[in-house]
């Protein structure tokens, strides 16, 4: 079927292609925060246990809302671990510290990076992709992160 919502083809195409960049992000940092709470140890164990819980489901719902967003433009979503791990920026994980602040270290470097690179992004997608949803989906993207980057400076 085609899709007539004012933004070329092409231009789609290349939406896509960039909140697939922006999804492979977002699957490395939710497996690492669920890495931090099935691993974190320590006196603070219980709190930083709910608190990464908190967090992961946080972005479990983002990662859905980019794949949604990929879909509505009528592209398919890759959904492999290779694809993420080709397409992110984010380190794995190589750590095996498993107290809280090294793992609330790690993820607060990951969500600035993702913040700085959404921030990049948005006009991005107004300017060059004429596509000003994204631009604005995006924007909720990057408060998102700036919110969550703030609660793990809070524990530090």
């Amino acid at each position: 079927m085609n899709i007539n919502i004012g933004i070329s083809e092409s231009n789609r195409q290349a939406v896509a292609n960039e909140l697939a960049r922006i999804l492979a992000d977002e699957y490395v940092v939710y497996t690492k925060t669920r890495n931090a709470h099935w691993n974190v140890s320590g006196p603070d164990f219980y709190e930083k246990h709910k608190f990464f819980e908190d967090q992961f489901e946080e972005l479990d719902a983002i990662i859905d809302s980019i794949a949604e967003r990929i879909r509505s433009l009528g592209h398919p979503v890759p959904a492999s671990l290779k694809s993420f791990l080709s397409a992110s920026k984010l380190p794995e994980s190589d750590s095996a510290k498993t107290e809280s602040g090294s793992f609330i270290n790690e993820l607060l470097s990951d969500h600035e990076t993702i913040i700085k690179t959404l921030r990049s992004d948005i006009s991005k997608f107004d300017n060059d992709f004429d596509d000003l949803g994204t631009s604005d989906f995006v924007t909720g993207l990057m408060q998102d992160h700036e919110k969550m980057a703030w609660l793990l400076r809070a524990h530090l």
